[in-house]
């Protein structure tokens, strides 16, 4: 789905709030600024939502879902979660983490719920109490790029077209059936070649080839000024440990950092091996991310 060193800390401090029975509701347009201005307070944790309203608006299919927010008692924002078919959480407060739970259990069962690991343990506590039967858990490590080291450059690394949009389909189908164990061309074929495609013609694809051939691709999933998060970082089997892909994220770094504070992703924490590929091309760890897979309970 990310990302000054850490701008804050990596768990969110949650304030207790007493006496507070206040309601989870649909976020408005008329409060995008709003919530646009809370987001940003922690914008390595909450890029994704906030890319999403810069890019869709409030309310929109493209969301996937709808957008909540919680306010305090004092009328303030406490919270923004995402629910849909992937269920995104900001909660500052338990009163705010306990009324999106609340909520989360009335609607329609996400495809995945992810977020910080604490926050996701204590969320799942409330949550998990509807009987929704978990798939599997994802332990995934939070990376951030603030400099992307100097090196070579590979003249071929450039933005996908929509002539590339069958090679980019097909590596993208691959990463995520091996990542969640289901196929997005089966599950939801027309809507993921249209997201594609999509993020194709809005340049957030990254791509090397060669002799038709794809080597290298990044997807930028999610973009703001403060943080641009990646992921479907691939390098092609045959052209590994051989410094190709480290060159390539590290030259796509210092592109993407022209314009942006940070650049951010996430890696399976059972890929460590891998983590050396990220620690050259310039990431560091910041924090710990849980993604639950879900399946609806027998």
């Amino acid at each position: 789905m990310a990302v000054t060193i850490m701008r804050q800390e990596a768990n969110v401090a949650v304030e207790q709030t007493c006496g507070d029975d206040a309601q989870a509701l649909p976020l408005r347009e008329t409060e995008k600024s709003e919530a646009l201005s809370f987001l940003a307070q922690r914008p390595l944790h909450t890029v994704y939502m906030a890319s999403l309203l810069r890019d869709n608006g409030v309310v929109s299919p493209l969301n996937r879902g709808r957008l909540y927010s919680y306010r305090g008692s004092h009328g303030h924002f406490e919270g923004i979660a995402l629910l849909g078919h992937a269920t995104l959480i900001e909660a500052r407060t338990e009163s705010s983490l306990a009324a999106f739970a609340r909520l989360a259990q009335q609607s329609s069962l996400p495809h995945l719920i992810r977020g910080e690991e604490d926050l996701i343990q204590r969320f799942w506590r409330q949550y998990g109490k509807s009987g929704h039967g978990e798939s599997h858990v994802c332990r995934e490590l939070l990376l951030e790029q603030v400099n992307a080291p100097k090196g070579k450059e590979v003249a071929g690394l450039r933005q996908a077209t929509l002539a590339d949009l069958e090679s980019v389909i097909k590596v993208n189908s691959e990463l995520a059936q091996a990542e969640s164990g289901s196929n997005p061309l089966k599950r939801d074929p027309e809507g993921f070649r249209y997201r594609t495609a999509r993020r194709i013609s809005r340049g957030r694809n990254w791509i090397w080839m060669e002799d038709g051939k794809l080597l290298f691709k990044a997807d930028i999933i999610a973009d703001t000024p403060q943080v641009i998060y990646l992921e479907g970082i691939y390098v092609q089997p045959d052209e590994r440990r051989k410094g190709y892909g480290s060159t390539c994220l590290s030259q796509l770094g210092r592109v993407l950092l022209r314009r942006t504070g940070s650049i951010c992703l996430t890696l399976n924490a059972r890929e460590k091996e891998t983590i050396d590929f990220y620690h050259k091309a310039g990431y560091a760890l910041r924090s710990y991310y849980d993604t639950i897979y879900l399946q609806p309970a027998h």
